[in-house]
This record gives C-alpha cells, sequence and structure tokens, in this order.
C-alpha cells in the first residue's frame, strides 16, 4: 500500500510551499501567546456565525497582544494591494482570538453592544478580554471567511478606548427608518469598502428598527456584494457596449480570464478546478458554472457560490468605470498554489486585479474565442472548448437574432 503522505518536504506536490508546514508554523507563534485567559488586545472586527441559527455564535476577534497594526489582521484589500501570500494571511488570521457568546439573532446583551461597536469603528478597538480557559490553538478556514485562530468561550469584556466612528456611519445607524439597502449603498458612495460594510450589516447595526438582526458573517458578504453590483449594473445598462475584449491575470493561485462581447449585459462565470488541487483531488478537471440573463437571477448562485457574487462586484466596477456594458464570459481557474483557502475576498480582490491589467481588443468573437482557446491551452494544457460549449452565454449569442437583422 501507498503511504498517504511522501512529501518529507521534497516539494512532490508542486507548490512554492507548504500549507502542513505553513499552518505549523503559525501554530507555535501563536501557542506561546495563549498562556492566560484575560489579555488586553485592539479588535479589528466582530464575527457571527451561522450553525445554529438563529441561535448563533457572535465573536469579538482580537490578537492575543496589543499591535499597534491591528489594522492589518482584518485588511484584505491592503492584503492584495501589497501582494500579501498566503504563508502571511495564515500568520495574520491564526493570530486572532474569536472571544465568543451565543446570542439568538433578534436578542441583545452588553457582548452584542461591544460587538456592534467594533463593527462601526473605522480602526480596531481597543479591549480587555476575559475568557472562560485558556484558548486553544487551531486554526479554521473555509471557502467564504477569511481564516480564524483559536476561539474561546467570553466571560468579560469591556472597550478601554474611545472607538473612532465616521458621522456617516452614525447617520445610518441612527437611522431607524433607512433600510439596510440604502444604507449600504449610502456608506459604499462615501468610499466605505465592502469588508466594512460586511461588519456593520452582520452585527444588527443596519436597517429598519423592527427588521434590525444578526446577520451571519458568510450570509452578509455575499448580500453586500450582491446589493452594491446591482446598483452598478442598472447604471451601466445605460452605457454604450464595449468592444471584444479580453483581460487575463491572477492573485494566490487564482487565475482569471474575463471576456468582454459588445452585447446587452449579461453575465456567466465558470470556476474550474484544476486536478490534485484542495477541492479536486482527482485527475480530472471539473467546473461548476453559473449564469445571469439581462434582467438577472431570481435564484441564488448555488453552484459557484458567493464567489460568483464577488466576481461579478469586480467585474461591474470595471465597465462603471469604463462607461460601457458588456456580456461577459469569466473563466476562473483555481490551481494548487490556493492550497490553504482564505475566504471569498480572494475572488474579489483577484478579480479587480485582474480588471486592472490592459485589455487585448479583438476585432471578432471568432478572433477573441481563439486567443482564449491558445492561451488556456498554453498556461493549464486544458481545451478550453470543453466550457465554451456548455456555456449559456455563448449560446445565446451565437443563436439570438438583432433587430439589425430584420432590416
Amino acid at each position: 500500500m501507498q503511504p498517504l503522505f511522501r512529501c518529507k518536504g521534497r516539494g512532490f506536490c508542486g507548490r512554492s510551499f507548504c500549507p502542513i508546514y505553513a499552518k505549523s508554523q503559525a501554530m507555535f507563534k501563536v501557542e506561546k501567546m495563549l498562556d492566560k485567559s484575560d489579555f488586553s488586545s485592539s479588535s479589528p472586527a466582530p464575527f457571527v456565525g451561522h450553525y445554529g441559527y438563529p441561535n448563533v455564535n457572535v465573536g469579538i476577534l482580537s490578537p492575543a497582544r496589543l499591535d499597534e497594526k491591528a489594522e492589518l489582521y482584518d485588511a484584505p484589500q491592503y492584503w492584495a494591494e501589497h501582494n500579501f501570500k498566503i504563508p502571511k494571511i495564515v500568520d495574520l488570521r491564526s493570530s486572532l482570538i474569536n472571544s465568543r457568546f451565543k446570542i439568538e439573532i433578534k436578542k441583545q446583551n452588553k457582548f452584542l453592544d461591544i460587538s456592534q461597536e467594533v463593527g462601526m469603528a473605522s480602526k480596531p478597538v481597543d479591549v480587555e478580554i476575559s475568557v472562560d480557559e485558556k484558548p486553544r490553538f487551531r486554526i479554521k478556514v473555509d471557502s467564504y471567511n477569511a481564516p480564524m485562530g483559536p476561539n474561546a468561550k467570553l466571560k468579560n469584556a469591556k472597550i478601554t478606548s474611545n472607538p473612532k466612528i465616521s458621522n456617516y456611519v452614525e447617520k445610518v445607524v441612527d437611522d431607524i427608518d433607512l433600510k439596510a439597502r440604502n444604507a449600504i449603498l449610502y456608506l459604499h458612495k462615501k468610499d466605505f469598502d465592502e469588508n466594512f460594510l460586511t461588519k456593520l450589516l452582520s452585527v444588527g447595526n443596519l436597517g429598519l428598527k423592527k427588521n434590525r438582526k444578526l446577520v451571519p458573517t458568510r450570509w452578509s458578504i455575499t448580500a453586500t456584494d450582491d446589493m452594491i453590483a446591482k446598483e452598478l449594473i442598472a447604471k451601466i445598462k445605460d452605457y454604450k457596449q464595449a468592444d471584444y475584449l479580453a483581460f487575463f491575470g491572477s492573485y494566490l493561485g487564482n487565475y482569471y480570464l474575463i471576456l468582454l462581447f459588445p452585447e446587452p449585459w449579461s453575465y456567466e462565470l465558470f470556476e474550474t478546478y484544476m486536478p490534485k488541487t484542495s477541492w479536486n483531488v482527482d485527475e480530472n478537471i471539473n467546473y461548476t458554472t453559473d449564469y445571469e440573463p439581462y434582467y438577472g437571477r431570481k435564484t441564488y448562485a448555488e453552484n459557484c457560490a458567493g464567489g460568483y457574487y464577488a466576481a461579478r462586484l469586480a467585474i461591474v466596477e470595471k465597465l462603471e468605470k469604463m462607461k460601457k456594458q458588456s456580456s461577459i464570459l469569466a473563466l476562473r481557474f483555481i490551481t494548487g498554489e490556493y492550497a490553504v483557502p482564505l475566504g471569498v475576498w480572494v475572488v474579489r480582490e483577484a478579480v479587480r486585479k485582474v480588471m486592472k491589467n490592459g485589455p487585448i481588443e479583438f476585432v471578432s468573437k471568432e478572433l477573441m474565442l481563439k486567443y482564449a482557446t491558445l492561451l488556456i491551452k498554453k498556461k493549464f494544457s486544458y481545451d478550453v472548448n470543453n466550457l465554451f460549449k456548455n456555456s449559456i452565454l455563448l449560446k445565446n449569442l451565437k443563436n439570438q437574432k438583432k433587430l439589425s437583422s430584420f432590416f
């Protein structure tokens, strides 16, 4: 029988770093700090779980020690802009202790008051934390949320500094007649990023008074991406159509080829998993896909889930800047480089990076698809026509008649 693990540091997996080693390094670093059940720190974010809904765990995330740069522990846009690598992000996030308590989504208590203050603050809030017992090291990773370190049952908590809260934020939080969607869009126009807006929504700070409740963080991430993107899509539908354009690039082992067609708005995403990756352990290349026509979807994108909405937001941000609309075919290729899932923010920031790259312009659909075929074949040894032949968007472009054909 072949042994389950053959690596022993010899790089058989072909990755540029070892995810097991990265987690181990984080463990040894953090365990040295987990020697007490009371600590002073700065909390950059709250966290709302989804298990047991409507009775959920709410956590105050904070490093085990005071850190002048505590904002870096929860800063996806900064990580991407400065090209943070997976080991660095794992190192930061594994240092966050999730001091948590259980509460029903519409209830209120003193710990939730503190969590809401943390969620509203523009900078990390100084806190004193007391937990039932010394936290034990663990690191939790998934495809929605950024990684988190140890958790412990919250015994007591106290804010020890005045939280820095924007007047804009106070305005929407105090307005109990303002719908959550309108609050999100208002703050987005004031340059608050989606990571901040997600926190504000998740701790129940927004919406009509009777409707305010806790929203699990993973749900609030997608809800925020969706609300902002829909507002932008409504705007771009009034713009002229873009040319045939192709954008290509990557971040953290997530490669994107974004194809723009000079047609009315529609959007299709294929998420393709290379063999022997965290999501695809067999020898074949597998994929999932979701699509929306001009008037949008009526159901949740079950196949691509949060990645569908995160990628769509980054794409429509670019279209809005270009003052163009387009039919979008987005192809994601997840490689073995992306060895540790870091959350849906990776999708959003990867696509933003791709859309900042200079596009290649084509004179026809045929030439652009030929380019895509050659590029993917060279980069991944994969025949992208396997995706094209299953594309609803390409099928519609081929078969749908235009008004001009009747004249």
